[in-house]
């Protein structure tokens, strides 16, 4: 436990954090869920409205340093290729 009064600020910083972070990665990876769910139904309008929002998820999530950027395009493309595959 901390002792010190800047420490037991910090501790409360960071549980805040965490709960914050913890919400955006299950937001992260529903949305990705979600996009491999719609893609192997191969419907197009739904797939690219999914992926719309996974994008959005996966943006947030790097901007918030949750993920790195090369991670988060990494995941984008992998995304956007599965639904194009799907769909084709």
């Amino acid at each position: 436990m901390p002792i010190t009064k800047s420490a037991k600020k910090a501790l409360r910083g960071s549980a805040k954090k965490h709960v914050f972070n913890v919400r955006r990665k299950k937001k992260l990876d529903d949305a990705v869920k979600e996009v491999k769910k719609v893609a192997t139904k191969a419907e197009k309008a739904a797939a690219m409205k999914s992926l719309s929002l996974a994008y959005k998820a996966i943006d947030k999530a790097a901007k918030g340093g949750l993920i790195k950027k090369g991670t988060a395009d990494r995941k984008k493309s992998r995304l956007a290729a599965m639904v194009r595959k799907a769909t084709a």
